[in-house]
């Protein structure tokens, strides 16, 4: 596995569950309905995208010289930050403004399972 990468998506995946745990024991009598549900829409999507970044741990391992996945790596890492992150502080503060940053990190998500795609299509040409 690649190092880095590993550790971005280990990272990651504690952080989610850390922040699901704490969403679900110390704030559903704290935040709205509402606020809850972006809360846990930002733990679903960052859970997942943790994992998403262990499988391009897996590809680098396998690829190290394909930088494609060295992009698709940091960019899913990014929009776990940008998209989660700004859903966790919308929630927790009602900053509405935040909502504004989670499309950029939807974009990032999407963007790095492009870069994927790419690349499987360009591994699975060569082979």
């Amino acid at each position: 596995m690649h190092p880095v990468t590993l550790f971005l998506c280990a990272l990651c995946a504690f952080i989610a569950v850390a922040m699901g745990a704490f969403g679900a024991h110390g704030l559903q009598d704290i935040l709205t309905p509402d606020m809850l549900a972006v809360y846990k829409t930002a733990v679903t999507y960052q859970m997942w995208h943790a994992l998403g970044l262990g499988l391009i741990a897996l590809l680098r391992a396998q690829h190290p010289e394909v930088n494609l996945l060295k992009y698709a790596a940091w960019t899913m890492f990014s929009g776990i930050i940008l998209f989660s992150g700004s859903l966790y502080l919308l929630s927790l503060s009602g900053l509405k403004w935040l909502g504004m940053i989670t499309p950029i990190g939807g974009v990032c998500f999407l963007a790095a399972w492009v870069l994927i795609m790419i690349f499987s299509i360009k591994f699975f040409k060569s082979n």
